[in-house]
């Protein structure tokens, strides 16, 4: 009595167990599908802009990269309603890790000026990441202190040698 009790539970365990299998592979297959389907939509051909929020990380298959909008470091461009003699700048801090590097840090500002250190591209692991819009622009009503947590950049992605493209 107790070896047919043995075979019956081990038996049951068995079927069981195949049940889950089949829907794990019905679940596998639903996910592949949805991922072809966005693999289909490249997010940087031809210099497309690839826009991220505030903390916002992404990995870019593509490029083999992960990149992350840690925030804004620096803004003191000129509000949109106020006549000012600088234009200013925004510098945003975008940390980059390929699939076989260490991090990086990288200060991106919308403005090149050697003298103050700016620079509106950087190179990484044969890519060159350019920074094409920060957004929203200060107002002279709420000033920067406003925006923090809610700022957004686009960057573009070009292999290095090719020309970076901003708009």
């Amino acid at each position: 009595m107790l070896h047919k009790t043995i075979i019956f539970s081990v038996g049951l365990l068995t079927l069981a167990n195949c049940s889950v299998q089949k829907e794990a592979k019905t679940s596998t297959k639903t996910s592949v599908s949805q991922t072809k389907d966005k693999e289909l939509k490249p997010m940087n051909a031809d210099g497309e802009i690839i826009y991220f929020k505030e903390g916002e990380n992404k990995f870019l298959k593509e490029f083999q990269m992960n990149v992350t909008f840690s925030g804004i470091t620096e803004d003191s461009r000129c509000p949109a309603d106020v006549n000012c003699i600088w234009a200013g700048v925004a510098v945003a801090s975008v940390q980059v890790m390929g699939t076989t590097t260490r991090p990086m840090n990288l200060s991106l500002a919308t403005m090149d000026n050697t003298g103050r250190n700016y620079s509106k591209s950087a190179a990484f692991n044969g890519y060159t990441i350019s920074l094409a819009e920060v957004t929203p622009y200060p107002n002279s009503k709420d000033g920067t202190r406003a925006l923090a947590g809610n700022y957004k950049i686009g960057i573009t992605i070009k292999k290095t040698g090719e020309k970076p493209t901003t708009r």
